[in-house]
């Protein structure tokens, strides 16, 4: 972490200097009359979009909840690797990691062959592929993650805090003022709930509107989309419990099949307590899960009777609920549907767009990921940074990947809905146990989380170079890997680098006899970023700020940080900053020589050529280029990006959608 920059403060380093009119503390009190940014729930996907957002104290954004506070008890508790990746971009990694519990090992058990009314354990397996990330898949309550992103917000420059017990009345699209990139064309009509009080209303206008308002989505409603799929008729039981019991698997992550039904075993926080997700039985074809009347008995019956032998004491049910299984999909994100003209300026994001079940875990965690997909390009936008059409990729890229998910959710949650095949009757009706098992292996990375990769686009090159880096998929998420700080010799994870801040990425790694000496491939490039009029660097930096505030440029060498000497890098991996020009010394890395934890080993990158890794502000890798290849990088950042004097590079932006 760094700070000081602009002169030495006190106290905690994570509360950042307010902007301006900021400084008596929290964000404003009173709902805004107009803001750049409006967005629509307090949910995972609301909060991660307003907490990217709160960084920029030159973007008015405003986030209303129909709720009267914060959420106290959630739903959700599964968090990715992928998502783990992305809270530490946002700072509060390290805090999850200390309250949440860690899923290690997955066991799955299934009837007796001797006893079908009885369970046996059939195999156990890692829940997360060796190496796949530096960060575990935990467990913790969805109120303390939004807590964590509240906590953010409220250091953040803008100090931003929700505006609690408002609820969407209408969203209303001035069509031909949407043609201005400057005018604030949705008009959003706001309302108290029943039973806050006096009916009361209030008007705010937007440049852009973003619903993160759930299944049941208002905004979704008033831009005319609605969810498509369908269910498979499964009810399930869901509670989170403190119990007795024999079982010896309460605090491993468990599937349990049974002839009396399946369980989904997650073991919760704190060392006690555990969720349980209960079969319930199959529903008749348009019959409604609340025609069943299921309560709170019949769901611990359920699983005292798929445990057998193993006793089930429920002593206390600190959350419970029943759902019906289902797929459900918009066909497109935002209010410019396909085949139609115009920029967006109203979004839909996560359980607004897309459902699914609560088996793989990935409810909450594909939701933050479209929140970070659309934050960066949001801010890219507003600050002048790219041109609106950019906006066409949030749906473009988040829809392909929800549909993807979708299919793999539907697959799995038949998987766990069928009954287990008895090993008396090999050809009866159900599916073998291994069968589960198998699918689940082979599927880690969307468990995970890191099975998205983004199509080639404006903002997503295309693979000509991929052998120059082989484990940086373009398009996928950075994968981290160790490396050795030049300057002080300590070990970190490369990817940390990349925060919630909006910038771009340039990680340059060396070939084999570079060490950034003049004349090098890596000085070259330096020189070229640093002078070149066609440097994406000075074409698209402003006046007056940091040489890294749009394109941040670090660089990774082959030799032992012994042999080398921060002092003789090229001045961009050295850059003054700050308003005391003060030298940053955190760009130059090196191996880590340690063994197994080279990243060039890791990650496939050429020994001998290195390469060039462009890393997107959500973490994607752009694209992969050689270190000499300084038109292609330029012509790279130009189909998108606006320079300082407010032109387009190129048109190729508007091609972002196809």
């Amino acid at each position: 972490m760094q700070f000081h920059l602009n002169g030495f403060r006190a106290g905690d380093p994570e509360l950042l200097p307010p902007a301006a009119g900021r400084e008596a503390g929290e964000g404003p009190k009173t709902l805004p009359e107009q803001a750049d940014v409006l967005i629509v729930g307090c949910g995972p996907t609301g909060l991660a979009l307003a907490c990217q957002l709160s960084g920029f104290p030159d973007i008015e954004t405003c986030i209303v909840e129909r709720k009267d506070g914060p959420l106290e008890l959630g739903q959700a508790d599964g968090i990715a690797c992928r998502s783990m990746e992305m809270f530490n971009a946002f700072g509060f990694a390290e805090r999850v990691l200390k309250e949440a519990y860690w899923v290690n090992e997955l066991t799955f058990w299934k009837p007796k062959d001797d006893n079908t009314r009885e369970i046996v354990r059939s195999s156990s397996v890692r829940d997360t592929e060796e190496g796949l990330s530096e960060f575990p898949h935990v467990i913790l309550n969805q109120a303390r993650v939004h807590e964590f992103f509240l906590d953010t917000m409220r250091k953040s420059p803008t100090r931003l805090t929700p505006h609690y017990s408002w609820q969407i009345a209408s969203v209303d699209i001035d069509q031909e003022a949407a043609k201005d990139e400057e005018a604030y064309p949705v008009t959003v009509t706001l309302e108290r709930p029943d039973g806050h009080g006096e009916p009361e209303t209030r008007q705010v206008r937007a440049r852009y509107v973003v619903g993160c308002d759930g299944a049941r989505s208002k905004v979704r409603q008033e831009i005319g989309l609605s969810l498509k799929g369908d269910s498979i008729n499964q009810a399930w039981g869901v509670m989170d419990v403190l119990a007795l019991t024999d079982f010896p698997d309460m605090r491993k992550k468990s599937v349990i099949n049974s002839s009396e039904g399946s369980i989904v075993l997650i073991p919760r926080e704190g060392g006690y307590l555990v969720r349980i997700y209960v079969e319930m039985g199959k529903l008749k074809e348009n019959e409604r899960i609340s025609a069943r009347k299921i309560v709170l008995e019949d769901i611990i019956g359920a699983a005292q009777r798929i445990f057998s032998p193993y006793a089930l004491n429920v002593k206390e049910v600190a959350w419970w609920s029943i759902y019906e299984i289902g797929q459900r999909l918009c066909p497109h994100f935002d209010n410019i549907g396909d085949g139609q003209t115009g920029l967006p300026r109203v979004f839909i994001a996560g359980d607004a767009c897309h459902t699914h079940s609560p088996k793989a875990g990935q409810g909450m965690n594909v939701s933050m990921q479209d929140a970070f997909n659309l934050g960066w390009k949001l801010a890219a936008v507003l600050r002048g940074q790219c041109a609106p059409e950019l906006l066409h990729s949030y749906s473009t890229e988040r829809q392909s990947i929800a549909h993807e998910l979708i299919s793999f959710d539907r697959k799995w949650a038949t998987l766990l809905s069928m009954p287990v095949k008895s090993e008396n009757d090999p050809d009866g009706e159900g599916v073998e146990a291994s069968e589960i098992e198998k699918y689940f292996v082979q599927h880690g990375h969307y468990t995970a989380g890191t099975a998205t990769v983004y199509s080639p686009s404006a903002i997503t090159g295309e693979p000509e170079h991929q052998p120059l880096a082989k484990g940086f998929r373009i398009g996928a998420r950075f994968h981290s890997a160790p490396v050795i700080r030049l300057a002080d010799a300590r070990p970190v994870q490369l990817g940390h680098t990349v925060e919630a801040d909006g910038r771009w990425r340039l990680f340059v790694f060396a070939g084999m006899n570079d060490s950034g000496e003049p004349g090098s491939p890596v000085a070259a490039l330096c020189d070229f970023l640093t002078s070149s009029p066609t440097s994406p660097i000075v074409r698209y930096t402003p006046k007056d700020a940091d040489v890294d505030s749009v394109i941040d440029v670090r660089a990774i060498f082959q030799r032992h940080f012994r042999e080398l000497d921060p002092m003789d890098m090229p001045g961009l991996l050295l850059p003054q900053k700050g308003k005391y020009g003060l030298r940053d010394y955190q760009k130059v890395f090196v191996t880590d020589q340690s063994g197994g934890r080279d990243i060039y080993e890791m990650r496939g990158i050429d020994r001998e050529k290195g390469c060039v890794a462009i890393i997107r502000p959500d973490q994607h890798v752009a694209h992969i280029l050689p270190v000499d290849a300084h038109d292609a990088l330029s012509a790279f950042f130009d189909g998108f990006m606006i320079n300082k004097s407010g032109q387009k590079a190129t048109k190729k932006a508007m091609d972002l959608a196809k």
